[in-house]
């Protein structure tokens, strides 16, 4: 079994220093065809992936705990959790997304579930990367804007956007992450992204609605230094090969 990694965040830091670019294969637990698990490992391990990010809006703990623990076994890549409320929480994963929902105003999003998770994680060797996540408008509902009860921040309104991930980095944010949200019909804009990497110093998450790689390469290009493929690896296993 994978030793645990330490010191994701500073591994983040140095890439983004070096010009160096990330990629995080989003796994949703419920969405896993668990007879096809052993392909698409061998499939992960093939891509070019840096880190997989294990998660979803609706996830039980023990079909969580499963994964982590099938990735742990059969990948080498830093498996980082994604959580959607407190029960996603794994002791086996290498870190945690601390995510603050700073695109809404629900409370239980922007510090209440954080509080519920605090003394667990506490009792755990995560490595907890406190993580600003501001939702994108993508032109159709995603599951977390319906979940979490908030709406996305306008697409076309950058000043509102950059003054959240300023706010965000103010706050003690180690990173932001722009999510159009899984399935999104509309990934972030690019000129979205490049405004914001211009504006703020740490690293940039960028995911939601990028279908295919030169859509990782426009992201990339405009300043995402870590990119996150989720659906269309999901639909598509063979993504990195195309």
């Amino acid at each position: 079994m994978q030793q645990k990694l330490l010191n994701i965040h500073k591994q983040i830091l140095k890439a983004k220093k070096e010009g160096q670019k990330l990629l995080a294969i989003l796994l949703d637990p419920d969405k896993i065809v668990w007879k096809n698990l052993n392909h698409l490992l061998d499939k992960i391990n093939q891509s070019p992936a840096t880190h997989i990010f294990v998660g979803g809006s609706i996830v039980q703990a023990t079909i969580l705990e499963d994964l982590i623990r099938q990735l742990k076994q059969k990948t080498n890549l830093p498996v980082i959790i994604f959580p959607g409320d407190p029960s996603q929480i794994s002791p086996q994963a290498d870190a945690i997304l601390f995510l603050s929902l700073l695109s809404g105003r629900n409370p239980d999003y922007l510090i209440e579930y954080q509080v519920q998770a605090a003394p667990i994680l506490k009792k755990t060797n995560l490595e907890v990367i406190s993580t600003g996540y501001i939702l994108i408008e993508s032109g159709n509902e995603t599951a977390v804007a319906r979940v979490s009860k908030t709406k996305p921040l306008n697409r076309k309104d950058f000043d509102l956007v950059l003054a959240t991930a300023q706010a965000g980095e103010m706050l003690g944010n180690k990173l932001i992450y722009l999510e159009a949200g899984s399935g999104a019909k509309n990934a972030v804009p690019l000129e979205m992204i490049q405004l914001i990497a211009q504006n703020i110093q740490i690293p940039i998450i960028v995911g939601g609605g990028i279908v295919n790689l030169e859509g990782i390469q426009n992201a990339y290009n405009a300043g995402a230094d870590l990119v996150v493929i989720g659906t269309a690896f999901e639909n598509n296993s063979h993504f990195f090969e195309l």
